[in-house]
């Protein structure tokens, strides 16, 4: 949709606002994600990507705001607003959506299993890369009002975040990254 947006010389928050017009909840969640990230307003140094998926019955649209110096990424901010109809505990779902964002960004920045000499090189944990508290973004979660009927909160919110991610990459850079993970890239994560 970037790419898109970009050949059409639009902003990509604009460009899915004017496709989701007869989309009503996918255009309130995509315009809440953008007012919460103050997507018009450019602070120096900080570049932003957006992203919206709609799975399990759910509608979640994410910010990514980072920070780039040489090669050098910081995921600083992600935005999340969630639209799963009537919710029945609103901590429940802000954890969900923390948790499916941290999966999607160790998978996004470092998922990848290797095979050397016909074995598989990461065996757990303590050889597979993950997002520590030190490269963990601040995470902040909307949740939209909503009477329609109850959608996931398990998944959901993790894959938006691989494209916001890439999106603000491009943004700081002009460089479209169309594999991942990204740290095969050349980027190192702090």
């Amino acid at each position: 949709m970037d790419e898109c947006a970009l050949t059409l010389n639009r902003d990509p928050y604009e460009l899915r606002k004017e496709l989701l017009k007869n989309s009503p909840r996918h255009l309130a969640v995509l315009n809440k994600v953008a007012e919460m990230s103050k997507w018009g307003e450019r602070t120096e140094g900080k570049f932003r990507g957006i992203a919206l998926h709609e799975s399990f019955g759910s509608i979640v649209a994410e910010v990514a705001e980072i920070t780039l110096t040489n090669r050098n990424i910081k995921v600083e901010k992600v935005f999340c607003v969630i639209d799963c109809g009537k919710t029945v505990n609103p901590r429940i779902i802000e954890s969900q959506m923390q948790s499916g964002i941290v999966y999607g960004l160790t998978a996004a920045l470092y998922g990848e299993i290797s095979v050397k000499d016909g074995k598989i090189v990461q065996s757990n944990f303590p050889n597979y890369q993950m997002v520590t508290m030190r490269t963990m973004p601040h995470i902040v979660v909307h949740i939209m009002e909503s009477d329609e009927a109850p959608g996931g909160v398990g998944e959901p919110g993790t894959p938006p975040i691989a494209p916001a991610l890439t999106n603000a990459i491009f943004a700081a850079s002009a460089k479209r990254i169309r594999s991942l993970p990204l740290n095969n890239h050349g980027y190192e994560f702090v």
